[in-house]
């Protein structure tokens, strides 16, 4: 009995011991950010500073921006990317967590220039677009064809962010353009330099229409600075929706700690947005991972609370396979007593069309070696009935069947009686 015990036991603790491994997640993840002290790396070492809060590593890899970022997940070389609006992966089976902040697209002039407000009729320009592989070059391809500029009409530079900025100082470049957050430390440091002018674009809201992943946002007056002033008046800029990508494989528990990270981070207000507007799922242009949808749609679950992350996330995917099962069970239990019942009478209820047999004989004047035998086969259904075994209350339905089978032997009494000697 010992012995038996020992390996129950056994038993018992290596399957806890494989739930656990099973469910427990990697400790190690990669995002695919961007140039380093760019934008996007400072956003991964903030999600790096709350991963690292459940012990979880995450190794922010360096990279030219959007486009490269796109090129590593869709090879799986990382777990995570950051993707400007417009870059998508070329694998299909990459999924979203959501849109997580807006990306104004921010053009900057020589001061002394009277460059005009309409793009469509910029010509002769030196305009530097970011680098190659970046999502500003990208997108300044994607928005030269949507106000019909061609590439011929001026002289494109790739440069860096910070390079533009001395560059444009320096008279090297006319307009240096943007896709970064309005106040973006280089910006902020360009929107005061008097050899720089904000350039405002006329019909924002046109070209956004034409450029289909683009929004238009409103940055206030004073936004950037009250002393001085930056931005004089009201802009209206285009603005693009950066999106976190994650492997399909990854684990459960880290999209539902990426996703709160995500929450944490993107869902205050600032400058261009309003509280609670990132993340979100609509409008993504990819697959949205259904448990980081419903994490942002509903919110974290009670358990969150008091359940390590891992397995709060493990609860909810639970629930979410057990409820289209449950919706199936659940009638079914219900059903289940009357199937029981039904059975139960089943089994007295197949007698009776041999009963039923010997009645209509009876009515086609046997002679009487028939009625003995006759006699015979309801002794025989009389007997298997006595023997049958059903629980105490579907018996009375056997009973009823013997008691049918007394008056048909009754009768078969009456004609014998009958019948000439």
């Amino acid at each position: 009995m010992r012995i038996w015990t020992l390996l129950a036991t056994l038993v018992l603790l290596l399957g806890f011991a494989l739930i656990y491994f099973q469910l427990h997640p990697p400790k190690k993840l990669t995002i695919a950010a961007g140039p380093h002290n760019g934008a996007y790396g400072q956003v991964a070492d903030r999600y790096r500073k709350i991963l690292a809060r459940d012990g979880i590593d995450l190794k922010v890899i360096e990279t030219a921006g959007s486009v490269e970022n796109a090129q590593l997940i869709s090879a799986g070389q990382v777990d995570v990317a950051i993707l400007q609006g417009g870059i998508s992966p070329s694998d299909p089976a990459i999924e979203a967590i959501g849109s997580i902040f807006f990306e104004p697209m921010i053009f900057l002039a020589r001061s002394e220039l009277k460059i005009s407000t309409n793009p469509a009729l910029w010509r002769g320009l030196r305009i530097s677009a970011g680098l190659p592989g970046s999502g500003t070059a990208a997108a300044f391809v994607d928005f030269q064809v949507a106000v019909g500029l061609g590439v011929e009409n001026n002289r494109q530079m790739s440069l860096s962010y910070q390079d533009a900025v001395a560059a444009l100082v320096a008279d090297k470049i006319d307009v240096a353009v943007f896709v970064a957050p309005i106040d973006a430390p280089y910006l902020k440091k360009a929107y005061n330099l008097p050899d720089i002018q904000f350039l405002s674009l006329a019909y924002s809201d046109a070209i956004s229409r034409r450029l289909e992943y683009a929004n238009t946002v409103t940055v206030p007056t004073g936004a950037i600075s009250l002393n001085p002033v930056v931005p004089a008046i009201p802009h209206s800029l285009l603005a693009l929706e950066a999106r976190l990508a994650i492997d399909p494989d990854l684990h459960p528990a880290l999209v539902n700690r990426i996703t709160m990270a995500a929450k944490e981070l993107h869902g205050a207000r600032d400058l261009i947005t309003d509280p609670e507007t990132f993340p979100a799922v609509e409008g993504v242009e990819m697959p949205v991972n259904n448990a980081a949808r419903l994490l942002i749609q509903e919110g974290p679950s009670a358990w969150h609370d008091w359940l390590p992350y891992w397995m709060a996330a493990q609860v909810n995917r639970l629930l979410l396979l057990l409820l289209p099962v449950l919706f199936i069970l659940l009638p079914l239990f219900r059903a289940l007593p009357a199937l029981y019942a039904y059975f139960m009478g089943w089994k007295v209820w197949h007698y009776y069309p041999e009963i039923r047999e010997i009645e209509e004989k009876l009515d086609e004047d046997p002679d009487a070696q028939m009625l003995v035998e006759m006699d015979a086969k309801l002794n025989e259904l009389d007997d298997r009935l006595s023997r049958l075994r059903v629980p105490g209350a579907y018996r009375q339905a056997a009973y009823h069947a013997r008691i049918h089978i007394d008056l048909v032997r009754k009768r078969i009494e009456t004609l014998q009686q009958t019948q000439p000697a």
